[in-house]
This record gives C-alpha cells, structure tokens and sequence, in this order.
C-alpha cells in the first residue's frame, strides 16, 4: 500500500492557500480500493475482527500505534502526543455491517458473505477516517498539525444500545474535548454534505410485551380474559395515549412490528405478544419514554385483567449536534469546496450510537452526500442494493482533516467568511 507522501497536489479549491493536506490521488485510489474489500467481506457487530486487523495493519505502515479496543474489535489511534492540556479533536467511524444480503447485480465488489451487507455506509465511514488519519499523520510528521488528533474506529454500531458505550468504558474519550461524524445519505448529492444545528437523528428504543391471562372457548368470552382483544388494545390505544400524554413537538411515537396470539378461531388463548419501536425526536421526552409507556400499557391491560411483562430495551438518544462544532464542520467543508457544498438538513427518525458519546463531550454529525449526481432513484440505507458514489470518501477525508486544522481556531481570523459566499 502506498505512505502518503509530503510531494502531494493541493487542490484547486477555495481555502487552499489556508489549509494543507490535500488528498494525494495515490492515496484517494487506495481508500476506494479498501473500501471496497471491506464491502465484500462485511462483519457483524462485536465480530469485526478481519476489519480491525486490516485497520491496525495500515495504520502501523504509516508509522502509528493503534490499539485495538477492549472488546476484541474497533480500536483507537493518536496522531500525535496529547500534552495533557489541550483536548483532542476525535475522529469518528463505525466499523460494522448489517445482517441482510447483498442485491447488487453486476457489481464487482459485492458482498461475499452470505446475508451480510455493507448496506448503511459504515465503510465509507470507516475509508473516510482511515484517510484523514493518514493524512493528518503525514502532516504532523511536516509540523504541521496544530493539536493531536484521536481516530476511533467503532464496533456494533447497529446492535441495540450500540457499540459506542463499550468504547466509551474503553476510555476512547479521554483527553478528547471534541467528536465528529459522518453518515452516509444517499438524498444529497456526492459533493456534499448536510449540517443542522440541534438534534439530527431521534432517539430509538425496543418495547417487547407479553401479556397472560386465562383463556377459554370463544363461545364463553366473559369467562375468560380475551387475550386478543386485550393485544389489540394495546396496539391501538398505547401510542395514542403515549402521545396525548406527552408534548407533541417531541414526536414520541409508539409503532407495532408484531402482534401474535393464538393458535384456533374457536380458542381464545392465554398468551400474546407484541413489539415495536418507540422512536423520539426530543432528548427531554426520550428520558421520560419508558416510564410514559410502561403506564399506558399496564393502564390498558388492566382493563381487561391481563397480566403484563414489559421488557423496555433502551436503545439510543438522539444525536444532537452542538452548534459550536457544528459551525467547525461547516468553516472546515467550506474551506475545502465553498459555502455552496454545504446543504441544511432534516432531522431524522433514524438512531445513531454517535449520541453516546455527546453525553460526555460536544460535538456532531454532518450527512456525507453518497448519492451520483443525476441519479434519479437513490438506494436507501438498510435496503439490499445500497451502494454510495465513492468520490464521497474524498469529500469526507477533505472536511475531517480541515476540521483537524482548524479545530480551537478563530474561525474568521483564518479568512473563512462564511457569508461571503466564497
């Protein structure tokens, strides 16, 4: 593979004349080229362990010390020595994939795991720091590298609470003041990228319910404590009463996935079950979900004398991004390619472990445009067919390492004057 080296080309962008490090073209064919082996051989949450060793391997070529997190996969990577004092900017990305197969046709790179898919970005995310870490560790090695910067490389993103509290009790955050991201979407143009002040994704939590009572002949309902009729009312009326009882601008929502009870049309069962997801867009609301729920649902089982197990599996809060940092993303991508690369963004109903680690530190997540400019249908995230335009991975190197140089600089002193237009 090839070091990154210091006769690289700046490109001809607005805010070369401030910034270095540009991406060398030796080094954007090799990101490509690691993305896409990581495509074809995707791994399951908490199992990454050839791309943990793929990581470690490319990151002690170019003279760094990873270290592989406690887990057994992801791991953490300095690029230079943290004084003790100034806090450093990290890094983030998610390592591993999603447990459905690959539908591309056609496509050379495919994934070669059976029911095992690249299918949310994670190694775009991942080609992403891997090149920014390369190329910052070249700058430091020029003095050029103002503050030390921290890689994080995270497994079981998509595994409910997700990988990033582990990493945490790893002690990835220590010494770091600092964390940003990217995610994939494949609705803005490769190109680009999507930045909102506040709260960019919602909160998403599990909700599994059983409910028992006595069962009976369908002929003698009153003797009996109608199972069916008591999960339907808990399907129905649950996240009504969720949402009467909460305020409506933190879109607290209740959503039924499966409902099972039963086994005869004449025999009224004494065992049901229902699951779902409750998804919110407000971090307040979130906090006060699961007593919310666990009431609403004992209130309508009671009606009809069932007995109710609820098993609340707390997933992830929202991922709220902090405006100071999210204005450095912004100063660094205009930097790079102008005010007009930059696009505001909706908040999501989709979770992201990401949110962990702004409990601790600020910090936030910008959307990585993946989709070819001109494609009239995108492929959405978690769909089979996902695919991402890989010039994205350029475009996420360039705002990483921008972000790195500027990060706890006087933003407008370095003559980023973002509402010039420039």
């Amino acid at each position: 593979m090839n070091q990154v080296t210091s006769r690289e080309s700046e490109a001809d962008l607005p805010g070369e004349a401030v910034l270095p490090g540009a991406l060398p073209e030796a080094l954007r064919a090799e990101l490509v080229a690691f993305r896409r082996d990581l495509h074809m051989h995707p791994e399951l949450g908490n199992q990454e362990f050839r791309t943990t060793a793929a990581l470690k391997a490319r990151l002690e070529l170019a003279g760094l010390e990873p270290r592989v997190l406690d887990t057994g996969t992801g791991l953490i990577c300095d690029i230079g020595d943290w004084d003790g004092v100034r806090p450093m900017l990290a890094l983030r990305a998610d390592i591993d994939a999603l447990p459905i197969p690959d539908t591309k046709a056609d496509c050379a790179y495919r994934s070669t795991v059976p029911d095992r898919a690249h299918a949310c970005g994670h190694d775009v995310h991942t080609s992403v720091v891997l090149g920014a870490g390369l190329v910052l560790a070249e700058l430091h090695r020029e003095g050029r590298l103002p503050r030390p910067v921290r890689l994080i490389f995270q497994p079981a993103e998509e595994v409910l609470p997700g990988g990033a509290p582990d990493a945490i009790e790893s002690g990835v955050l220590e010494g770091v003041g600092r964390i940003i991201g990217v995610h994939c979407d494949p609705r803005v143009d490769a190109g680009r990228i999507g930045l909102r002040h506040g709260a960019i994704t919602s909160a998403c939590d599990r909700l599994e319910v059983a409910l028992d009572g006595a069962g009976g002949h369908t002929a003698r309902p009153h003797l009996t404590t109608d199972l069916v009729t008591a999960a339907a009312r808990v399907a129905t009326d649950v996240p009504t009463l969720v949402a009467r009882r909460t305020d409506a601008r933190s879109g607290l929502a209740v959503t039924w996935g499966r409902i099972e009870s039963g086994h005869a049309c004449n025999v009224i069962p004494n065992h049901a079950e229902l699951s779902g997801t409750v998804r919110c867009l407000d971090l307040a609301a979130w906090r006060a979900a699961p007593d919310l729920v666990h009431a609403a649902i004992d209130e309508i089982a009671n009606l009809y004398r069932a007995k109710s197990e609820i098993n609340y599996i707390r997933g992830v809060p929202p991922v709220v991004n902090d405006p100071a940092v999210t204005d450095l993303l912004r100063a660094a991508m205009t930097a790079r390619r102008g005010v007009h690369s930059i696009e505001d963004t909706e908040q999501s109903l989709g979770g992201e472990d990401f949110s962990w680690y702004l409990e601790h530190v600020p910090g936030a997540m910008a959307r990585l445009g993946v989709r070819t400019p001109g494609e009239r249908v995108p492929r959405d995230l978690h769909q089979g067919d996902f695919d991402a335009d890989e010039s994205a991975i350029t475009v996420g190197v360039e705002l990483f390492t921008a972000a790195a140089l500027l990060d706890g600089e006087p933003l407008l002193e370095v003559g980023l004057l973002l509402d010039t237009g420039v």
